[in-house]
């Protein structure tokens, strides 16, 4: 290859090239015309560059300034029927008409923000986390950057806001949710997650994650101290705001509602929309209330409705509101959404509204506007959105009975409150809570629990959670005589000694959930070890495998491919 089909190629990366001869005098040059260098074949390139005719050593770089042009000078060697010396000149003078550059200094104001950064790409992948993603959810970009979101934080990925983004092109704003979890202890942020859209297409989504732990911080302190204050003369009555319960009035000693409460304190102080999980009895309106109280909307109106409790028909206009004429008997009547104005409407039973009910609430969920019944006007919706739901959303969303965009827009955030059977520490302490408690309330003094009922009501599963066990109680108080040695089995209502005494213990409920479905008791870090010893005990027979596992094939499949499984040679 000649020196001229070498600075040609060479020349296509760089802004110039000269190719030297073994005298260091210019054989063949390539430069672009505004560099302006005063140059020609046969000149000593020592004229030129501002060296003592030194050797010239591979890999040296030169700055040089000419013509009011920084140019950056690089030696490199070619070897062909001779060895030249090839000079590689770069333009230095703005680095930012220069992609590669932009893109280097783009990457590193990103990593220099204190706000955090995650980027995924069409499939699903982080391609970009910076440093203060790291801090605000202790995580390592180590071990994140190339996983799949959902691989990374542990969840379903039909849940996945990235995919959801990437899929419709619409940026979901302000949401205020703990995606990891270290040391037990979830960490949130607040989010909003855009698309990046090229010539019209989607070719990757980011979030932008703010921290707001200081101002929370004074925003916590200062709504509890004006809670303190109004408690202090409110003497257990109802508040103005529709309430009755704060974060003081839930009982308990368990860490995992000890945690809890954290968790709804923490949320309580963004006006976001929150759904609460929880089993009957589990007191999902007590944190509701809460939540409100702990806010900044403290002060506006707390309205509740359960959408079990009223027909399909009138559901609609009770919430939306209704113009004169709209149907039959109707009036001029404002809906919840506009009673509430910019306090809370709790939406208890969530899971009970009509499919085709769910649709119309997206869009005023969505918009924030709503519109009456027979009316053509709007109204803007100033109220955050709680919601309760009695039953587990992904199994809602699965049956077909809840809309998964609805889900979207009802979980900016979400509270699970644990079961009290899984909470042995509240059930004892809910039973000596609720003995005084009816005590005081009846003016009598009854004996002590005898120790194999105390051991019973232990053990026994409680799916009515603490209303069932209040309930209890309050019975057990009513039927005792003070001159009782001890309350007994004898003192139980009649429908709740044969449950009682006939109902299998925590215990043996826990091992039937196990073998219902065994594969979602086991944690994320034995799964690898329990799904490749289901698969060698079925002959890698997947259909068996998944009903044992109790997961559909392509579950299992999913699972198989994602831990690298690989069916033993000979089997």
């Amino acid at each position: 290859m000649n020196p001229a089909s070498i600075s040609s190629l060479i020349r296509s990366f760089v802004d110039g090239v000269i190719v030297l001869d073994d005298h260091n005098e210019i054989l063949f040059y390539d430069v672009k015309d505004d560099l302006q260098l005063n140059l020609t074949v046969g000149m000593d390139i020592f004229l030129f560059l501002p060296c003592n005719q030194e050797p010239l050593e591979e890999n040296q770089i030169f700055q040089v300034t000419i013509n009011e042009k920084k140019l950056a000078i690089e030696v490199k060697k070619f070897s062909s029927n001779a060895e030249y010396l090839i000079l590689c000149i770069k333009d230095t003078t703005n680095l930012l008409t220069n992609q590669e550059a932009r893109v280097y200094c783009l990457e590193k104001i990103i990593e220099s923000l204190n706000e955090g950064v995650m980027m995924s790409d069409r499939d699903g992948k982080i391609v970009l986390y910076n440093n203060a993603q790291e801090k605000l959810e202790g995580l390592d970009s180590r071990e994140i950057l190339g996983k799949h979101l959902w691989e990374a934080y542990n969840y379903n990925p039909q849940y996945s806001e990235h995919k959801h983004t990437f899929k419709t092109g619409k940026p979901i704003f302000s949401r205020y949710r703990a995606h990891s979890t270290v040391n037990g202890v979830p960490k949130y942020v607040n989010y909003s997650t855009y698309p990046i859209q090229q010539d019209g297409e989607t070719v990757a989504v980011f979030s932008i994650s703010t921290n707001e732990s200081h101002l929370k911080n004074q925003l916590h302190q200062t709504i509890e101290m004006r809670r303190q204050i109004v408690n202090s003369d409110a003497n257990d009555r109802p508040n103005k705001n529709g309430t009755t319960f704060a974060f003081n009035d839930i009982k308990g000693k368990s860490m995992a509602l000890k945690n809890l409460i954290q968790e709804a304190e923490n949320i309580a102080v963004h006006n976001t929309d929150v759904l609460i999980v929880g089993e009957t009895g589990t007191g999902k309106e007590l944190f509701a209330q809460s939540l409100h109280n702990h806010s900044p909307r403290a002060e506006s109106p707390f309205v509740a409705i359960n959408c079990a409790a009223i027909p399909e028909t009138l559901l609609e206009s009770t919430l939306f509101g209704t113009v004169k004429g709209a149907f039959t008997g109707a009036s001029n009547q404002i809906g919840l959404f506009e009673y509430a104005k910019n306090g809370t409407l709790f939406l208890d039973e969530i899971n009970s509204m009509p499919m085709t009910l769910q649709s119309k609430l997206i869009r005023v969920l969505q918009e924030r506007l709503v519109r009456r019944v027979g009316s053509n006007e709007v109204t803007p919706v100033e109220c955050t959105v709680i919601s309760a739901s009695n039953e587990d959303p992904e199994k809602l969303i699965d049956d077909g009975r809840m809309r998964l965009d609805l889900f979207y827009r009802l979980a900016h955030t979400s509270l699970f409150i644990t079961p009290l059977r899984e909470r042995t520490e509240d059930i004892h302490f809910f039973i000596q809570f609720f003995i005084e408690k009816y005590k005081r309330k009846f003016n009598k003094e009854v004996p002590h629990l005898s120790n194999a009922l105390h051991s019973m009501l232990l053990q026994y599963h409680w799916p009515g959670n603490t209303r069932e066990l209040e309930h209890l109680i309050e019975n057990l108080i009513i039927r005792a005589n003070e001159n009782d040695e001890e309350i007994g089995t004898d003192h139980l209502p009649a429908y709740m000694k044969k449950k009682i005494l006939t109902a299998p213990s925590i215990k043996v409920e826990k091992q039937k959930e196990l073998k219902k479905n065994p594969f979602k008791s086991i944690f994320s870090n034995s799964q690898e070890h329990y799904i490749q010893k289901t698969l060698d005990e079925v002959d890698w027979n997947i259909s068996k495998a998944a009903k044992t596992l109790g997961i559909t094939r392509q579950s299992l499949q999913y699972h198989i491919k994602k831990h690298g499984l690989v069916k033993p040679n000979g089997n």
